[in-house]
């Protein structure tokens, strides 16, 4: 079973929860093309731990043959589990703010200029599987298996989940031992003072012990030193990995080629700065100096967004969930069409020119994939009713993008 399968209602179930109380408290923590972005940024990440699932199974249940004892599954060892992933993801998640390779594959989820539950939604496509790669792999040779390594970690995912948010004031003692929102909220910060502090998750202890501990003081200004200014989730995931293979090509020295990957963050060849990047007088910067990006989408998109989160949430749910009898490219061609979706969204969040063709594509093509993929399973038969409910959702979808929207477009300029 993929347990990620399993949490991801009870992520959106909280979500949906936040959205609708911060909406009858009028409490302004999102704004609509942000959470639709970490939405699309979720999807794709879902896709990828797919991937992550079969390496985990495969290269940790090699591993294990290796390990001096095997744990039993009882309470006691789950929770020491989680207490050991807890410790281990501390110096992983540390790293991630250190090493620029590891930044790479961490900064996407920073790069949101907001904080609300979505934002924990906002997953680098390329995290987990540094994480299981790099780090975790030491819990199978304590003697865990890799089932239980893996369900641990969508636990431990899930108890971070709750710290993405604004609504949620001190705590009091609780904040002597556990991570909490106001923790949280300081690690998401890109204030001087914020930044590469409280790398912890479940247990705030392993920050005070370790020297990066910060209180949350300053009102918390959220993003990256070097924000990405779009709504693509693509561009967001590999934005970092760009400058680094740019570096790495432009640079002429070879040991500056290799070594550029492991050094500390931010680290470029010197015959390379100052080039392209402007360099700040300091890192970081307040609320009061942060300029949030905005764009001017597509008239009519939000209420058509909304419905087709909803229908991409469906098929996603149809891409990832293990207990279907779906091969290998049946995943890999449903998530396909789950990375054009979530590309076409940020296009036409942006209103480019490019976003109305592909989303087009890509209705037929969910659509298609869809009907295909269950009649082949046999999960439904093609003649059945979640083949009318495919072609009404994908038919109706692009009639209101070949004409509501484009007239609209049109009659804007």
């Amino acid at each position: 079973m993929n347990v990620y399968a399993f949490i991801t209602p009870i992520v959106v179930l909280l979500l949906i929860f936040e959205i609708v109380y911060s909406a009858m408290a009028r409490k302004e923590v999102y704004r609509f093309q942000d959470t639709i972005t970490n939405l699309g940024t979720g999807i794709g990440n879902q896709c990828v731990n797919l991937a992550v699932a079969f390496f985990v199974y495969k290269w940790y249940g090699w591993l294990y043959q290796f390990a001096p004892w095997q744990v039993p599954t009882t309470w006691y060892t789950m929770l020491g589990l989680l207490i050991i992933s807890d410790f281990v993801f501390y110096w992983f998640h540390r790293t991630g703010h250190r090493v620029n390779v590891f930044w790479a594959a961490h900064m996407p989820h920073h790069s949101s200029e907001e904080m609300n539950l979505s934002v924990g939604i906002r997953a680098s496509f390329t995290q987990r599987i540094f994480q299981f790669l790099f780090f975790d792999w030491v819990l199978v040779l304590i003697g865990f298996s890799p089932e239980q390594v893996y369900a641990v970690a969508a636990v431990h995912l899930l108890l971070a989940y709750w710290h993405h948010t604004r609504l949620i004031g001190r705590l009091g003692w609780v904040e002597r031992i556990f991570v909490t929102p106001s923790h949280h909220r300081v690690h998401h910060g890109v204030n001087p003072q914020y930044i590469d502090k409280n790398y912890s998750e479940f247990l705030i202890i392993w920050d005070k012990l370790f020297g990066s501990y910060e209180e949350e003081g300053e009102e918390v200004c959220y993003g990256i030193t070097h924000p990405p200014r779009t709504w693509d989730p693509i561009f967001i995931n590999f934005q970092y990995w760009r400058q680094l293979w740019s570096d790495a090509w432009h640079t002429r020295r070879w040991w500056d080629k290799l070594r550029l990957w492991f050094m500390p963050t931010g680290w470029r060849p010197p015959d390379l700065i100052g080039r392209d990047v402007v360099i700040p007088d300091r890192i970081g910067y307040t609320l009061q100096e942060q300029q949030k990006f905005h764009s001017t989408p597509y008239p009519g998109m939000t209420g058509y967004l909304v419905a087709q989160v909803i229908l991409g949430l469906a098929y996603m749910y149809l891409a990832i969930n293990m207990a279907w009898p779906l091969s290998p490219v049946d995943r890999v061609a449903l998530s396909f069409g789950l990375f054009a979706m979530i590309t076409s969204w940020g296009g036409l969040l942006q209103a480019r020119s490019w976003a109305l063709p592909l989303e087009l594509f890509r209705l037929l093509y969910m659509a298609g994939s869809a009907v295909f993929v269950l009649h082949r399973t046999g999960l439904a038969h093609w003649t059945g009713w979640l083949t009318v409910v495919a072609t009404l959702a994908a038919g109706l979808s692009m009639l209101y993008v070949s004409y509501h929207v484009k007239r609209a477009a049109t009659a804007v300029r």
